[in-house]
């Protein structure tokens, strides 16, 4: 393992000179254009802050693109790992999070070792549609509070929509004003733009000075602190080990999720760049960064698809690419924590609505519907609600076994 790591570092720097570093520099300060908003807003998203989704995009961007299985991974938080994060950080505060953070990276460390990526292979196409689109489904309404300006409680998006009905739902229209001029400026936005300067960040830069300037009395990010090693961090201290038993559903969930998602980010994009994906070595990368992130009061992370083809599109040469996107995070935590500080919570929500409609496979979704393929269709819809109603792990246990059983089926009815 350890020499197939070496001779994938050599091929990869072969031949490395000033100008491929100068792609990669260019590069990683383009990635990190992209991964700004969307740490901020998923680090929010799931019950932590923005503080802790910035951490995680930094550490999971050195550590994990060192030991990365490819050149082009380009791992952080991520809309389908705070989707499941939101139950977790209500049922065990962040505390937990950190814990089950932690042995999640066990899980998948241990994945690695004993080469286990190919299991992903063995998943339907439309179970991982169906779940990747419950998850967008989780990620909007997850979104409400800080759209409209209102307070919910409850473990999951369903039961804070719930909640409504005894807690009233007294929206602001300051708050909506600011959530809907980021999606019309994220709709609108030319696309030949968005290759260079992301629509996210435009829209919440924009947003955000006008918010400030005309005085809005909105939510906004609060405090970022100038430091990888906040007050709110792991802890082993602290760590209830009587209750560790509570934590191991949850973390077989945030590994399947980081194993499914990474892996298929992974073939994806060495299809895109034309590369060979080592998916054992991605899975020993994600397992020690997960493992470290919770000591740095980070949330678990994953390859994102979405950075990473940022990354492939912007001439990415080599994974310092993924280290110098980390660096220029840790520039602007240093640098522009004060102005973050000030970005309206609905200017986030905004940006996390529109990532979540466009996290949709909508070209597969129409493709099902539109040859009316019923098989695919009721594995794409089982999967998708019980995702959104139940979790992922269910969710793709059930969704395999509707489609293995659906597949004998069709078997026997043929014979």
């Amino acid at each position: 393992m350890f020499k197939n790591f070496a001779g994938q570092l050599r091929n990869e720097f072969a031949g490395y000179n000033a100008s491929r570093l100068a792609q990669d520099a260019l590069a990683g300060i383009t990635v990190a254009a992209v991964a700004l908003p969307l740490a901020l807003a998923f680090g929010v998203s799931c019950g932590a802050d923005a503080a802790a989704g910035l951490i995680t995009a930094i550490i999971a961007g050195i550590v994990i693109s060192a030991l990365s299985g490819a050149s082009f991974q380009i791992s952080g938080p991520t809309g389908a790992m705070t989707a499941v994060l939101i139950t977790i950080v209500a049922r065990y505060q962040l505390q937990g999070v950190f814990i089950v953070s932690l042995m999640a990276g066990v899980i998948l460390l241990l994945c690695g070792i004993f080469r286990l990526g190919k299991l992903v292979s063995y998943i339907p196409g439309p179970v991982v549609t169906g779940f990747t689109s419950g998850i967008a489904i989780i990620i909007a309404l997850g979104q409400v509070d800080n759209f409209f300006g209102t307070f919910s409680e409850g473990e999951n998006a369903l039961a804070k929509l719930a909640s409504y009905a005894e807690l009233g739902f007294s929206p602001s229209w300051q708050a909506i004003l600011v959530g809907l001029l980021v999606i019309l400026i994220m709709v609108v936005y030319p696309k030949k733009w968005n290759a260079r300067v992301p629509s996210s960040l435009v829209s919440i830069i924009i947003v955000g000075i006008l918010s400030n300037l005309l005085g809005f009395e909105v939510a906004s990010v609060g405090v970022i602190p100038r430091t990888l090693f906040p007050e709110v961090r792991l802890n082993l201290g602290e760590v209830q080990w009587d209750a560790m038993a509570n934590f191991i559903s949850p973390a077989f969930t945030i590994a399947a999720l980081g194993m499914i998602e990474s892996l298929l980010c992974g073939a994806s994009a060495s299809r895109m760049k034309d590369e060979h994906f080592d998916a054992n070595q991605e899975l020993l990368a994600q397992g020690i960064g997960n493992i470290l992130i919770p000591f740095f009061g980070g949330v678990p992370a994953t390859a994102a698809i979405a950075r990473t083809s940022v990354a492939i599109k912007a001439g990415c040469q080599t994974r310092l690419t993924g280290i110098f996107h980390a660096v220029g995070l840790l520039a602007c935590m240093f640098l522009l924590g004060p102005v973050m500080a000030k970005l309206p919570l609905a200017a986030l929500a905004g940006v996390l609505i529109v990532t979540a409609w466009r996290m949709n496979e909508w070209h597969e979704i129409k493709e099902m519907f539109s040859k009316k393929i019923w098989v695919s269709i009721v594995e794409f819809a089982v999967t998708m609600v019980c995702t959104v109603v139940f979790d992922l792990t269910i969710a793709i246990v059930v969704g395999v076994v509707v489609a293995y059983a659906l597949k004998f089926i069709l078997k026997k009815k043929a014979a």
